[in-house]
């Protein structure tokens, strides 16, 4: 199955075990994980992964949510997003943000990881979304804070960027559908410098890395800014 507005993300898509390092690098002292508990718990509700890639959240969001449900528009991904086995049969699906294979009113929670949402064009996955929310659910938009951060500085450096957008154009296109706007400020650690030199590299062009790495011997952690834009139905 294949969706019209679905865009391929090379730097999952291409390296998915470097991506797979990635993830188990960020919040490791877990303030994005409380804020985001805090915008919209999932404890005994249904949470709907949304872009969820290969799959690495699902089983934290098992942990104690009543259903969970990931839906993926890349088959190679949505492919090892499915042998993780941690959530029942069926609950990985094929779809995407502007086509979401789901009931109306089926959902509480809404996550959106780095997927889909970049404005000022998302305005049909924001429609779908509110469309399988069920009232007073909430979708929590975890994006990349691009003002505060050495993350943000190496986006400010990275032509590749250019796609998310500027902060100002972001923030005023959720502001003007009502959503909340929560900053964090967290960090990527991983187990050592290699591999956070890798890890930049599947995100980064070689020139931005290799001045970061220079200026930052041995460095295996830097700090990261997200954005969450919480949204109720």
């Amino acid at each position: 199955m294949t969706f019209p507005d679905f865009h391929r993300a090379p730097n999952i898509a291409d390296n998915p075990e470097v991506y797979e390092r990635e993830n188990e690098a960020i919040d490791p002292d877990g303030p994005l994980w409380r804020e985001l508990r805090a915008r919209a718990d999932w404890a005994g509700r249904t949470i709907l992964d949304l872009g969820c890639g290969t799959g690495f959240w699902l089983p934290r969001y098992a942990a104690d949510a009543g259903e969970v449900i990931g839906v993926e528009p890349d088959p190679d991904l949505l492919a090892r997003a499915r042998e993780r086995g941690v959530v029942r049969p069926g609950a990985v699906r094929p779809g995407s943000a502007e086509h979401i294979p789901l009931a109306d009113a089926s959902v509480d929670v809404v996550h959106a990881r780095f997927a889909y949402f970049f404005p000022p064009d998302c305005e049909p996955g924001l429609a779908e979304v509110r469309r399988v929310l069920k009232p007073g659910g909430r979708l929590v938009v975890i994006d990349n804070d691009l003002r505060h951060g050495e993350f943000a500085d190496l986006l400010a450096a990275s032509p590749w960027a250019s796609a998310q957008g500027a902060a100002d154009t972001t923030d005023a296109w959720w502001r003007e559908r009502e959503a909340e706007r929560t900053e964090v400020m967290s960090a990527w650690r991983c187990r050592d410098a290699a591999e956070l030199e890798a890890v930049l590299r599947i995100e980064f062009p070689g020139d931005v890395v290799d001045g970061w790495v220079r200026a930052n011997p041995g460095r295996r952690e830097l700090s990261y800014g997200y954005v969450l834009f919480t949204v109720t139905a």
